[in-house]
């Protein structure tokens, strides 16, 4: 109706989210400097990240594990560093962070339990050729001696194949595919620990916390750098049996053992568990935080309309509108809580204008507050990108002219 034209709508925009970016820049507070300050801030963050989800009633307990696991990165935001392993049996609450890394296996049997100073070799190979096994082609024997000639040929080919693996010293063995009985009888005969069939994301991850390289071949030992912990040991959770490794190279390396009452619980908790982490790792990289429940959205709101009203021409229109989709998110915190938007946003827009730039929705008690007091904080760096990606996504459907749609196939 007011005839506005898409690029005037982006300019508009785009000067709308500039404004909005350096009015969330100068809200955030950084504590980087006071290391109880900044475990609070990211307890509080992990907690508000939880509260929409189902772990919201052990948030504090979650909120901790997750806390812990971040830290031990020490800044280095590597996620494939924390481990979580899903364990059915107990309730949520029963959930542990184990300093180590948990690998969901079991030793062969008659293999040591227990392995101090393990050097560990990672491998993905087949260990399964004492048997014949030959696809696509067909080998004919006129005697079953010639049978028994071809499969003690193989036992000797794998035999070799195990005796370079156990030239390299080691005192445990971790394969990513099967590893058979005869090999299997080699390993256990020199006292090495061998492990079959770990996972492919297992054998990564345990690459990267031993410090070891994933081997195919054994021909070169001087060029494959051995993995190594202090300690392999096999350990209980609920009724399974576990191997964990503890003292890895990377001694930032852990773990989350989930507990649950089914597979369905868990998943949805290490969805969860997974976006808090994420959100505390963003928050060690730049410390910086602001406060949530609608109110650095206000605050944005505030430094749009302002600029709008001393811009002139038809791009102010857009700068009004931003404001008002920015005012947006408070109402919906208030409809989603079942509370009256319409007099707790007004309420929160007098404040702010008062200059009392912490006040947010209190969800639980149903008013505005000091979401100081309250602890509802965000992280910056996800704030500022939601707000650009938004404003982004925005211009790009503002760009569309048309939508040109095929007629659907007409049902005889």
């Amino acid at each position: 109706a007011q005839h506005v034209h898409p690029m005037t709508i982006i300019q508009g925009f785009r000067e709308a989210c500039e404004a909005a970016k350096k009015a969330l820049e100068d809200s955030a507070a950084d504590n980087a400097s006071d290391a109880e300050k900044f475990q609070e801030d990211l307890m509080n963050i992990a907690k508000t990240t939880l509260s929409s989800k189902i772990l919201t009633h052990d948030k504090e307990h979650f909120a901790k594990l997750a806390v812990k696991a971040v830290m031990r990165l020490k800044g280095s935001g590597n996620l494939e560093m924390i481990q979580i392993i899903q364990k059915p049996g107990g309730s949520l609450k029963d959930s542990f962070l184990d300093e180590g890394f948990i690998l969901d296996k079991r030793f062969g049997v008659g293999q040591p339990k227990r392995i101090e100073n393990a050097k560990i070799l990672v491998a993905n190979t087949p260990m399964d050729t004492d048997k014949i096994k030959i696809y696509g082609a067909r080998v004919r024997v006129d005697s079953m001696t010639k049978v028994a000639e071809i499969e003690q040929a193989e036992r000797e080919k794998m035999k070799r194949k195990c005796e370079k693996i156990l030239s390299y010293g080691i005192n445990c063995f971790i394969n990513r595919q099967l590893i058979y009985n005869y090999p299997e009888q080699i390993f256990t005969d020199a006292g090495v620990a061998a492990i079959e069939h770990a996972d492919f994301e297992g054998i990564e991850r345990l690459a990267l916390v031993t410090g070891g390289d994933i081997c195919s071949t054994f021909d070169n030992p001087g060029d494959v750098q051995l993995g190594s912990c202090d300690l392999i040991e096999e350990i209980m959770i609920g009724e399974d049996r576990l191997i964990r490794f503890s003292g890895v190279a990377k001694g930032e390396a852990c773990t989350i053992v989930l507990r649950g009452a089914s597979k369905h619980i868990l998943g949805e908790a290490e969805r969860s568990l997974h976006d808090a982490l994420c959100v505390l790792t963003s928050t060690v990289k730049d410390s910086r935080v602001i406060y949530g429940g609608g109110c650095s959205e206000m605050i944005m709101s505030k430094a749009v309309e302002e600029l709008a009203a001393k811009t002139p021409g038809k791009r102010s229109l857009a700068m009004e509108c931003f404001a008002k989709a920015l005012r947006a998110i408070p109402s919906i915190i208030c409809d989603n809580g079942g509370l009256d938007s319409s007099e707790l946003v007004s309420q929160m827009r007098a404040c702010h204008a008062k200059g009392d730039s912490k006040t947010g929705i209190n969800i639980l008690t149903g008013e505005v507050g000091d979401m100081q007091k309250c602890g509802v904080v965000e992280c910056f760096r996800v704030k500022q990108q939601v707000l650009l990606s938004a404003t982004e996504a925005a211009e790009m459907i503002i760009r569309v002219d048309d939508i040109i749609k095929c007629t659907p196939r007409q049902r005889e």
